[in-house]
């Protein structure tokens, strides 16, 4: 049964949260390692307790860790073994020799797993990372026991219109100043912040849809998340929930991203963020 879940007003203190980026980043201090997966020097970080089925968060394009989840992860780790990571090019992650690629993301994030002795995980992806999660969810299925997709695609229309037009004209210049600085808090290396531009933008342009039957072919229990102000249309959303097998569907206010308190959107005092992880953390804990 597909469950919609539409929040239109957000009641003030409703899973109220406070955001310290201190206490984040001296988290990040303490559990930062680094593996050598399929070829590059992979940086992650474990989180939360030891209990239950662990979560797999993968992040977006032009992200970190911290300015991809620095919201959402605090809420999230009191509940879970939280394991987040830098993709290819991304943050303390090196690069290959090689174009990114979702595929390749996926299969990076599947040999950490294996690396790491896990077996079976919780998967959460946000913007390209809900595209590498549903990449797992198909091609790694043994690994991903639920998925959560928030603000992903699967099909090129799925995006607002411009989209692709806009990104097609784009520079570095053109990139998002809070998200040039997150990179170069965690890894001060100039070029390396250009060269993951450079690589996102050819990768996001070369998005290729997905099949009907490859999306029929995701057996985990999933939940789709957007806003009602995305990069990807409602009604996207909507049908990438209707073409997954028993996925269901929550529409929140809010734009690409504010609704877990990614840097580039956050809006302070929101109580969003809390709201999306207690209705993440509702669907984990659920029965299938």
């Amino acid at each position: 049964m597909k469950i919609l879940i539409c929040l239109v007003l957000a009641l003030p203190g409703l899973f109220s949260f406070t955001l310290n980026n201190n206490i984040m980043q001296h988290a990040s201090e303490k559990t930062g390692q680094y593996a050598t997966i399929n070829g590059i020097r992979m940086y992650y970080e474990i989180h939360g307790n030891d209990s239950g089925i662990p979560l797999v968060l993968v992040h977006g394009g032009g992200s970190t860790i911290p300015s991809n989840w620095g919201t959402l992860l605090p809420l999230l780790a009191p509940h879970y073994k939280v394991i987040a990571m830098e993709l290819q090019a991304h943050g303390r992650t090196g690069d290959r020799n090689a174009p990114e690629s979702f595929q390749q993301d996926a299969a990076d994030v599947a040999a950490l797993l294996q690396y790491l002795h896990i077996r079976q995980a919780n998967i959460v992806g946000f913007s390209d990372g809900a595209c590498t999660t549903m990449e797992i969810a198909i091609h790694h299925p043994a690994i991903a026991h639920k998925i959560v997709l928030i603000s992903g695609n699967y099909l090129r229309e799925g995006m607002v219109p411009g989209f692709f037009e806009g990104m097609e004209k784009a520079t570095f210049a053109d990139m998002p100043a809070p998200l040039t600085e997150a990179y170069l808090e965690v890894n001060p290396d100039q070029q390396g912040v250009v060269n993951m531009f450079n690589k996102d933008r050819a990768k996001r342009m070369g998005f290729r849809d997905r099949t009907t039957e490859d999306m029929q072919s995701i057996h985990a229990p999933a939940l789709v998340i957007g806003g009602d102000r995305d990069v990807i249309t409602t009604r996207h959303f909507a049908e990438m929930s209707q073409v997954i097998p028993g996925a269901r569907l929550a529409i929140l206010p809010g734009n690409h991203g504010s609704f877990i308190g990614e840097r580039l959107t956050f809006e302070a005092g929101s109580p969003m963020p809390g709201i999306t992880a207690g209705i993440i953390r509702t669907f984990l804990d659920g029965q299938p």
